[in-house]
């Protein structure tokens, strides 16, 4: 005698579907938004000429990450990795009140907020002393070695496109 069939419960398929897609989108690593970048509109036009010369000349990898894509003031900024380490080029001054701490990497000095130097945190590392000002966040994920990486890294495309005005203390 032949096996009775079985019957599939109705929307099984459809489940197993979802179930299905699901898991391929969380394996490919599904995120938001690409990081939008947004730097300073007051921004002179030898600050702005120079930001996209910076923007050009930037690495398709950073402290170990691939480049993704952006939007916003895309000739501004770049990023890299998910959770997007971001680089902005012609942000506004800092407010100093907090007196951030400084460090200098390979020539270049960052100012980080005091409260964002335990690696609890994102870091945003602002090169306040030079002009154009870049900006660069580096999420929490990578701290600290992936943060020093990044900024040890830019560095060398840096150099050749900001005004050093002041330095950091």
């Amino acid at each position: 005698m032949p096996e009775p069939r079985r019957r599939r419960r109705p929307g099984s398929r459809w489940i197993r579907g979802v179930v299905a897609c699901a898991l391929a989108l969380s394996v490919a690593g599904c995120s938001a938004d690409p990081p939008e970048i947004r730097s300073s509109s007051d921004l002179s036009d030898t600050d702005a000429a120079a930001c996209r010369a910076l923007v050009a000349d930037l690495p398709d990898t950073v402290a170990g990450q691939s480049s993704v894509e952006v939007s916003g003031d895309t000739a501004y900024g770049a990023a890299w990795g998910d959770p997007a380490i971001v680089l902005t080029c012609g942000v506004p001054a800092l407010d100093l009140t907090d007196s951030p701490g400084c460090s200098v990497v390979d020539g270049i000095g960052w100012l980080v907020p005091p409260d964002e130097t335990s690696g609890d945190v994102d870091a945003t590392f602002t090169a306040d002393g030079y002009r154009p000002r870049v900006q660069l966040l580096v999420p929490q994920d990578y701290l600290p070695e992936g943060g020093a990486a990044a900024l040890a890294e830019l560095a060398g495309p840096l150099k050749p496109h900001l005004r050093k005005v002041e330095s950091c203390v």
